[in-house]
C-alpha cells in the first residue's frame, strides 16, 4: 500500500506528538504519586506530633531541621522533639486544610492551614490557627521534614 506524502506526515505527527505527550503524561502521573507520598509523610507527622511519639518524630524529620514556630522561636531537630515532649504546650487537636504539594527534585514545597488546640501543663486551653510552610526532602525512599515556618494569620 503506498502512502501519499500528506498520509506519511499526517502519521509522523502523530507518532511525534504520541512520544512527546506520553512523557509528559508519565511524569504528571509520577507527580501525583509523589504528592501522595508527601502528603502521607505530612498526616504521619501530624500524627506524630499529637501522640508524642519520639521514635516516629525523629524518622520523619532531617538531622538538619530547622523548625520556625509562629512566635518567632525557632528549633532544631532535638530542642523541636524535647519541647514536645516537654508537654509546655501539647496538642489534643490538629486539623489541616487547603493543603498544596508542589514538588521540585528532590524536595517538596507544603503549605497548609493548621487548626487546633494546644493545652499547657496547669490545664489552660489554647486556640491555635496558623498558616505553615514546609520543605520536606528525600532521602532514598523517606521524606523527611527539613524546614518548618508557622506565621500567624
Amino acid at each position: 500500500m503506498m502512502m501519499s506524502r500528506r498520509g506519511v506526515a499526517l502519521a509522523a505527527a502523530l507518532c511525534l506528538s504520541v512520544g512527546i505527550a506520553a512523557p509528559r503524561a508519565a511524569a504528571a502521573q509520577e507527580a501525583r504519586g509523589g504528592e501522595a507520598v508527601v502528603a502521607r509523610a505530612v498526616d504521619a507527622l501530624t500524627e506524630a506530633m499529637l501522640k508524642v511519639d519520639r521514635a516516629r518524630l525523629a524518622a520523619l524529620t532531617a538531622e538538619k531541621l530547622s523548625y520556625g514556630h509562629s512566635a518567632g522561636r525557632i528549633e532544631n531537630k532535638e530542642q523541636f522533639i524535647a519541647y514536645l515532649e516537654s508537654k509546655a504546650s501539647a496538642f489534643t487537636r490538629i486539623e489541616l486544610s487547603e493543603q498544596t504539594i508542589d514538588l521540585a527534585g528532590p524536595n517538596a514545597i507544603v503549605r497548609h492551614l493548621m487548626v487546633g488546640e494546644t493545652v499547657s501543663p496547669a490545664g489552660q486551653t489554647t486556640p491555635v490557627r496558623i498558616g505553615v510552610m514546609q520543605v520536606w526532602q528525600k532521602d532514598g525512599n523517606d521524606w523527611r521534614l527539613l524546614a518548618r515556618q508557622a506565621f500567624r494569620l
